[in-house]
């Protein structure tokens, strides 16, 4: 008698004299040597197979698609669940021919059923899993891509993903594995491709900086305007407010002098203030002035600023005087 041990997550396979003999679950495992022997072990944990298939998309693009695979030995009874096929009264294998439809019977090592174990149909029927499960892979990958744009690609992942599963689990079971799940982890096209799209995405998010900038500054050059508007429009009041109140300063000194001064009009008020206000300009301009200024000045000019003044004055005082004649004669001729 010898004793063999079977790890967790492990099935062990008995075979006698080169035939199957019996399944040894986790656990000391006692057979007659060298009869019975342990032919091999199976792993029941959930492994993963990687796979990348090179394909072309509906508008010819070369793609790398990633696809990882996640399967495990069933460890138990694998009844036959074929799809029934009402026309031919068979069923249809995905990857074979048809076989007539059964109804699945109680299985026991006893009667001869560890051929429906998945153990025993991983073991047996089956010399490499991974091997054997990439060209599946590859064959749904191909044909599901091609139906689809690049773009369309990258947005259905979970709908390759669902075809994938589907199309692999009836096939796979046939052998004793499990298909966990499908998972599409990566779509990389060629570096041209990849590289033109990376160009396209940058010169949008350029134009779209563009416009931005352009706003911007279109906001600024508006505000700046505004601004200026509103400043001078401000400028313009005080102007007027400061017009005014030295228009009312100048009445009132007019008033004033008129009236303490015996025999002056107005109009020689008027011609004096000019005059000291054209000695008060000299005399601003030669302080606070940095440049040079070259004014026409003499012994006279004051007497040419008065006479100019007055002849201003009485030019003005006769149009006026024509202005109003000339209203009330068409009066009386109404």
């Amino acid at each position: 008698m010898c004793l063999a041990t079977i790890s967790t997550g492990e099935m062990g396979i008995m075979e006698s004299m080169g035939k199957f003999s019996r399944l040894a679950p986790p656990g000391p495992a006692c057979f007659c040597w060298p009869f019975t022997q342990v032919a091999g072990r199976l792993s029941t944990r959930v492994q993963q197979l990687d796979v990348s298939t090179m394909t072309k998309t509906k508008d010819n693009v070369s793609l790398t698609v990633k696809v990882s695979v996640q399967y495990r030995v069933i460890n138990e009874f694998v009844p036959d669940e074929p799809d029934f096929d009402p026309e031919a009264g068979g069923v249809d294998n995905p990857l074979g021919g048809r076989a007539k439809a059964s109804m699945p019977e109680p299985q026991t090592m006893e009667r001869g059923g560890h051929e429906k174990h998945g153990v025993w149909r991983a073991f047996y029927r089956l010399t490499h899993i991974e091997r054997q499960l990439t060209p599946y892979v590859e064959d749904v990958v191909r044909s599901e891509v091609p139906r689809r744009t690049l773009d369309e690609a990258y947005e259905s992942k979970e709908v390759i993903a669902t075809a994938l599963k589907t199309a692999l689990q009836h096939e796979m079971k046939r052998y004793g594995y499990e298909i966990v799940n499908a998972l599409v982890t990566d779509l990389q096209p060629d570096a041209n491709v990849m590289a033109a799209m990376n160009q396209i995405e940058s010169q949008r998010r350029m134009r779209y900086a563009a416009q931005e900038k352009a706003e911007a500054e279109k906001i600024l050059i508006v505000k700046a305007a505004e601004a200026d508007a509103e400043s001078k429009f401000l400028s313009g009041q005080g102007v007027a407010r400061q017009r005014k109140a030295i228009v009312e300063g100048l009445k009132e000194s007019v008033l004033e002098f008129n009236e303490g001064v015996v025999g002056t009009s107005p109009a020689d008020v008027m011609q004096l203030m000019m005059v000291t206000q054209y000695l008060d300009m000299l005399k601003d301009v030669g302080l606070k002035s940095s440049s040079t200024v070259f004014i026409p000045h003499g012994p006279g000019a004051v007497s040419d600023v008065q006479g100019q003044m007055r002849q201003g004055f009485m030019e003005a005082n006769a149009m006026s005087m024509n202005q109003s004649r000339a209203v009330m004669a068409h009066q009386h001729g109404d």
